[in-house]
């Protein structure tokens, strides 16, 4: 139904059937369609109603301003009935600390940067300083958080992506001078929690999702098992101690340019390699990629194991080559595996009769199918992420008084007790 509505049809009748998605087997999908199959020609045949010839619009046409008054534990209750937090305690977005963080962009509160899908929901500059201060950002973060909105709007298939059978979490890389600005962690523990400028702003992003774009669990975004990094997944690339030029400078932008990338995965892994010498470290690459994969692969390396590839005499683009070039599906790994060579176990994508038993084949959804980050700190630990189309990358576009804002928030970061 909502799926229906945000394509206009808002009162679409629905036959609830029985098969689970993405099924292959026949006789369970026969058994569904038959049983639902007369409810499906009268659904089709019934005269429309009065409310389905004109129906009338479920949003308010003039929502109130201030919508609760109360206790911190109150406006946290609040908000959450109303499905519009994460499941975690909200900074409570008051017309003063909306406004404040309105002073990290020159655009004005009623700026419309983007409508989002699938819901369309207009992601206007007050919306999204609002998710913003429910998420804990600071000001700083907003030129980033407009970019982001870009990011999910440029890509045409990122509603899909968040409304999936499949759990795919966006990951968030931020290049240029903005990281350090701002306080993105790019080494040692990149990924983990304990910063927050890769906490909120990630957090804000899912905000983002689920209450302008209109993605919430069970409802629209149908993700059978679910995904932990959709809280958050937000790292800076480490580019001072990579031995190649940082990721966005590879996608034609300047390096003194801030970019903020966009990658949906389904999975993370860590593991250590064979060796931590090229060979090992591309072997390892190799040898760990899940057979019949679809979508965008991409290496995370720490500044060594980059290193140690780069001095075996490899720049980024030829270990990009030599990724797809040796990863592949050996010719009887569907009849090991006691499966047919057919569809739809290889969803004519990856082997089968007539087809190359290459992994990573070129496609409109991902022509560009392998990526390497470099984050992290010095460690032999390398991650994959798996799943989704090519990044997308934005430039971030900075308000006049940034240099004003940098010094006001620059000194925010945690000081541990040394012991």
């Amino acid at each position: 139904m909502s799926a229906a509505s945000s394509k206009g049809m808002p009162v679409i009748r629905v036959v609830p059937e029985t098969v689970v998605s993405e099924c292959t087997v026949v006789k369970d999908i026969q058994a569904a369609v038959k049983a639902v199959f007369d409810n499906v020609v009268d659904a089709l045949t019934r005269p429309l109603t009065v409310a389905e010839k004109s129906p009338k619009s479920r949003e308010p046409e003039n929502p109130p301003r201030i919508i609760f008054k109360g206790t911190l534990e109150e406006v946290n209750r609040f908000f959450y009935q109303r499905g519009w937090t994460d499941g975690l305690p909200i900074i409570p977005p008051t017309e003063a600390a909306v406004k404040e963080m309105m002073t990290g962009t020159d655009l004005p509160a009623d700026h419309l940067v983007e409508k989002l899908e699938p819901r369309l929901g207009k992601a206007t500059i007050e919306k999204i300083a609002v998710n913003a201060v429910m998420a804990g950002c600071l000001p700083t973060y907003m030129s980033l958080l407009i970019a982001g909105v870009h990011a999910l709007a440029s890509n045409p298939v990122c509603g899909m992506m968040a409304a999936s059978t499949g759990s795919f979490s966006p990951f968030w890389l931020v290049n240029g001078p903005i990281a350090k600005d701002i306080n993105i962690r790019s080494t040692y523990g990149a990924a983990s929690p304990g910063d927050i400028a890769n906490a909120s702003f990630g957090r804000a992003m899912g905000l983002i999702t689920k209450n302008i774009r209109g993605i919430r669990k069970q409802v629209e975004d149908m993700g059978v098992l679910g995904n932990p990094s959709k809280y958050t997944w937000v790292v800076a690339e480490n580019e001072e101690n990579s031995p190649w030029e940082p990721f966005h400078v590879s996608r034609g932008f300047k390096k003194d340019d801030s970019t903020l990338t966009l990658m949906f995965a389904q999975s993370f892994q860590q593991m250590m390699p064979f060796g931590t010498d090229d060979k090992g470290i591309l072997a390892t690459i190799v040898g760990s990629i899940v057979p019949a994969r679809q979508g965008t692969f991409a290496a995370l390396l720490t500044p060594n194991n980059a290193k140690s590839i780069a001095d075996g005499g490899w720049s980024k683009k030829a270990l990009k080559e030599y990724i797809v070039k040796n990863t592949i599906v050996p010719d009887d790994y569907f009849s090991r595996l006691g499966l047919k060579t057919d569809k739809p176990f290889d969803r004519g994508d990856v082997t089968g009769p007539g087809v190359s038993p290459q992994i990573f084949r070129p496609n409109p959804r991902s022509p560009d199918p392998v990526q390497v980050f470099v984050l992290g700190g010095f460690g032999s630990w390398m991650g994959f992420l798996q799943g989704g189309p090519d990044p997308m990358t934005m430039k971030v576009d900075l308000p006049g008084n940034w240099a004003q804002l940098v010094k006001k928030y620059k000194n925010v970061v945690p000081n541990y007790a040394k012991y």
